[in-house]
Parts: C-alpha cells; sequence; structure tokens
C-alpha cells in the first residue's frame, strides 16, 4: 500500500495547521475553508513566496505563531507589517523549513513546484499529516519521499482533485481487485485547437482556464497537458498501481474528477463541482466531511458529461511524461525542471507555447539517466536540467 489511509489523530479536536504556499489558489482555498469553519481550525504557520501584501493580511487575519516569505528582500515589509503583533515574521529557504517544522497537525503542502520538496518533506519527517497538491514531491523524488513517510509514520492525503477523488473510491484493502485508475482532464483552453492555431498562443490566452482557478504555472501546465502527465506520474506513487494501469481521458466538464475500474466491471468515480475547496476539505476533516461553501453539483443543469481521448499528437506532453515513468530513475525529475523553465520562458514570452513541450524533449533527449538516491542527488539533476534547458531556449531565441 502506497497511501496509507488511517489517522492517529481525534478527529474531533481542533486541528491545527500550517499552510507552505499560504498566496497561492491553494492556500487561499484552504484559509477561506478555516475562515467558515474557524471553530474546527487554527492556523499555526504561513508561508508565502513574493505576495507580502497578501500574505501579511492573511497572517493578522489568523494569528499564525510564524510567517514566512520566501523572497529575503521582502523580509523587511514582512516585518514591519506585523509589528505589533506577537506573529514571528522570518525569509528565506531555512525559514520555509523551520514553517513545516512548527508543531501542527496538518501541512497543506501547496508550494508550486520544486522550491515545496523540501519543505514538504521536513514535514513528513516529524509525522505530520501532510496535505499534498505539490506533484514535484513525488514526480522528483517519489520513492525517496515515500520511505521517508513510512519512516516518519507522516499520513499523505491527496488533494489534487484527481487524486483526491481517486482516494475517496480507491478499495485499498482489495487493491488487487482494482482493473485500472482512468486520470480525467478537461482539456484545457486549446482542447479543440490545430498545432498552426497553438503556435500563435500568447501567455494570457494559455493561463485562462476553462473551468479552474489556478496560478499561471499551472494553467500553462494544463493548456500543453503537461499537468495530466505529471499527475500520471503521481498516482503511480500513490496508489499500488502499475503505470499501464493508469488511463487519461478528456472530459471537458470537469464534473468527473476520476475514476477507479474494478475487475468486475464495476466502476467508482468522484463527481463534483470544479472548486478545489472540495479535496483540500476532504483532507482538512479526514476521516470526516466538513461543510464548505461552496455549491453543490447540479446534473440536470448541466445537462450532459462528455468524453474523449487525448490527441497524444497535439500534447506529446502525455507522451514524454509516460515514457519518463517507464524509465525512471532521474528522468521525471529531469522531465520536471525542463518543463518549470520552459513555461517560465514562455511566460517571458522569450518561447512560443509549442517551444515548451520542444525544449522539454531536447532536455530528456541530451540528459543521461541515473539513479539519485539522496536529496542533494536529487537537487543536483533538477538544477543540470535547469541549466540546459535555459541553454536550449537560449538557441531557440
Amino acid at each position: 500500500m502506497k497511501v496509507s489511509p488511517d489517522l492517529t489523530n481525534d478527529s474531533r479536536a481542533k486541528r491545527r495547521v500550517s499552510i507552505l504556499g499560504a498566496t497561492g489558489s491553494i492556500g487561499c482555498n484552504t484559509l477561506d475553508l478555516v475562515r467558515n469553519q474557524s471553530d474546527l481550525f487554527t492556523i499555526e504557520a504561513l508561508t508565502g513566496n513574493k505576495n507580502v501584501d497578501l500574505l501579511i493580511s492573511q497572517a493578522k487575519e489568523f494569528n499564525p505563531k510564524l510567517a514566512v516569505i520566501g523572497d529575503d528582500a521582502l523580509f523587511g515589509e514582512l516585518k514591519d507589517g506585523l509589528s505589533g503583533t506577537d506573529i514571528a515574521a522570518a525569509s528565506g529557504q531555512t525559514a520555509l523549513l523551520e514553517a513545516a517544522d512548527v508543531d501542527s497537525d496538518i501541512v497543506i503542502a501547496g508550494i508550486v513546484g520544486v522550491a515545496g520538496l523540501a519543505p514538504t518533506l521536513k514535514a513528513a519527517q516529524r509525522g505530520a499529516i501532510v496535505a499534498l497538491a505539490n506533484k514535484e514531491c513525488l514526480v522528483c523524488a517519489g520513492d525517496f519521499f515515500l520511505d521517508e513517510i513510512e519512516r516518519s509514520g507522516a499520513t499523505l492525503l491527496p488533494i489534487d482533485s484527481e487524486h483526491n477523488a481517486i482516494f475517496q473510491v480507491f478499495d485499498f484493502e482489495q487493491s488487487e481487485n482494482v482493473d485500472h485508475l482512468t486520470l480525467t482532464a478537461s482539456g484545457g483552453p486549446f482542447r479543440n485547437a490545430s498545432l498552426t492555431e497553438m503556435s500563435a498562443v500568447t501567455p494570457e490566452q494559455a493561463v485562462a482556464h476553462p473551468n479552474w482557478d489556478m496560478g499561471a504555472k499551472i494553467s500553462v501546465d494544463s493548456a500543453t497537458m503537461m499537468n495530466k502527465g505529471l499527475e500520471l506520474i503521481e498516482a503511480f506513487y500513490l496508489f499500488p498501481v502499475e503505470e499501464k494501469q493508469i488511463e487519461i481521458l478528456i472530459h471537458p466538464q470537469s464534473v468527473i474528477h476520476s475514476m477507479v475500474s474494478y475487475k468486475d466491471g464495476s466502476v467508482l468515480a468522484q463527481l463534483g463541482t470544479p472548486d478545489m475547496r472540495t479535496p483540500i476539505s476532504y483532507a482538512l476533516a479526514w476521516p470526516d466531511r466538513m461543510e464548505t461553501p461552496g455549491r453543490q453539483l447540479d446534473l440536470a443543469q448541466i445537462g450532459k458529461l462528455t468524453f474523449e481521448a487525448p490527441d497524444l499528437e497535439r500534447f506529446p506532453a502525455l507522451t514524454l511524461a509516460r515514457d519518463t515513468l517507464k524509465a525512471g530513475g532521474s528522468l521525471p525529475t529531469i522531465l520536471n525542471a525542463a518543463n518549470e523553465v520552459a513555461v517560465r520562458c514562455f511566460l517571458e514570452e522569450r518561447i512560443g507555447f509549442l517551444d515548451i513541450t520542444r525544449v522539454t524533449a531536447d532536455v530528456l533527449d541530451r540528459t543521461p539517466n541515473s539513479e539519485p538516491n539522496t536529496l542533494d542527488e536529487i537537487c543536483h539533476c533538477d538544477e543540470a536540467a535547469r541549466v540546459l534547458a535555459e541553454e536550449m531556449v537560449s538557441a531557440l531565441i
């Protein structure tokens, strides 16, 4: 079993929550739930990257013990903004690790990208309940991260909507009876666009997701469907299935968040409105459920649900991700690092939309596979891939 659904905490007690990435989409949605159920939760630590004004506002409202801004240059603003309160202010990578180590029951791991790996690992190592939204912990360090979860006795709860959906309907007691998993995907804003049309896509168009409200990086990943490729790798580590048992299906309405098919022909699906507060609330209240301010699903109003197979020619990121998962070793780390650089360069208008996957593929082709066994080795692979990706971008300009 790759995910333990057992908790030792009394679910009726008021839970202490730390949020890594409080100023992002996951963090803001989490705080909205806490705001609406303040009798159930207290906030112990909040971190942000650069949005210091929002972090100050959040800290003043929820009164954590510690507030951390990732950018050292913004420490003065954070400290000044929190003067007169009892909230400790800090900045930088070391402080992010300290925030992850603050004594709390649940850590929401919402830092986007590989930057979230070390803090999330720190939370896992102290045996916390880790509510995981950061894909990179499993994409870049799957076996290593899960070994730390098992060693420390931490509990891992997925809050990506797709993996949370599977978690809700996966029979861990009879996993041998699972035939396959189906990760659903909206298809993003360019589901029906031609390659010619996609070649002219702007950053503004790419971040305009039709169903979900996400940050720029994840929105671009959804547009290229790399996000679904990373979720494929994540699902492999989260659930006791083989790579060939994980399928991807385009479902534009984003109502069915994922499905588990069993050997007897039964298919169990989790449905809901496209609202991240639902999977986050499931992790916050686990093993119970809690009321959320989101709207209930009205299937009669929706009218119909449609499905189609993904077009691998127009969305080659899906093939890249599956191939790197099959190859294993350092290649998933390299895939993620190269994609992060390429997405950033696209958002900076240094490369075109279709160049994102091309750069990522070229970096994979030019980097030998290895077997990183420590966090330092994983970080070294990540950094080397980023340097090469920058070189590839420069060659395109």
